[in-house]
C-alpha cells in the first residue's frame, strides 16, 4: 500500500469542491433572484456579521464608512459572504477586504491582484473561475442578488489594485 496516501489531499480537495458546486447550485435553484422582506440594515452590522461567517485566515477587514441601506438582510450577507470568500481565495495571505459607503451604495474592495478589465464582465458569469478549485458561481449569485434588490454592481481596479465591487442604486 505504498504511494495511495498521496493521492488523499487530491480526493480531499475535489470532495470540497463537489461539495461547494452542489451547494451553490442548490442556492441559485433554491433562491435565484428572489428578495424577502427588506428593511433598513446598517453596513457595518451586515460586513461584521459576513466576516464571522467566513473562514478569514490571515485576512483583514476594514470598515471605512458605513450607512443604513434597504435590504434583505440574510442575501445581503451572503452578497459580503461570496465576496470575502472571492478576495481571500485570489488575494493571497494577508489580503485586506475594505468596506465602505458610496453616494447611493456601498463598496467592497481588496488588496490582492485584482482581475483584469478584459474579464470584469466575464467574473459575473455562472460557472466562470480562475481557481481551480472554485465552483465559478460565488459571484454569479453576488449578482443575482444585487440585481433582484433593483440594484447594480460593477467591478473595476481597487485603491491597492484589488478588486472592488460598487454596489449602486440602493
Amino acid at each position: 500500500m505504498t504511494g495511495e496516501i498521496d493521492h488523499v489531499d487530491a480526493i480531499d480537495r475535489a470532495l470540497n469542491r463537489m461539495e461547494r458546486l452542489i451547494e451553490d447550485m442548490l442556492t441559485l435553484a433554491r433562491e435565484g433572484d428572489a428578495v424577502g422582506e427588506t428593511e433598513p440594515v446598517a453596513l457595518r452590522a451586515v460586513a461584521n456579521q459576513a466576516w464571522t461567517n467566513v473562514a478569514t485566515e490571515s485576512a483583514s477587514l476594514e470598515i471605512e464608512s458605513s450607512v443604513q441601506i434597504d435590504a434583505d438582510r440574510s442575501r445581503l450577507i451572503q452578497v459580503f459572504e461570496n465576496l470575502y470568500r472571492n478576495a481571500i481565495e485570489h488575494g493571497g495571505d494577508g489580503v485586506t477586504i475594505r468596506v465602505g459607503a458610496l453616494d447611493g451604495g456601498f463598496y467592497i474592495e481588496d488588496t490582492g491582484p485584482g482581475i483584469p478589465a478584459d474579464e470584469r464582465n466575464d467574473v459575473f458569469e455562472s460557472g466562470y473561475t480562475t481557481n481551480q478549485d472554485g465552483t465559478g458561481f460565488g459571484l454569479a449569485i453576488v449578482k443575482r442578488i444585487v440585481e433582484a434588490h433593483g440594484w447594480e454592481i460593477k467591478v473595476t481596479k481597487g485603491t491597492d489594485g484589488g478588486a472592488r465591487f460598487e454596489v449602486s442604486g440602493t
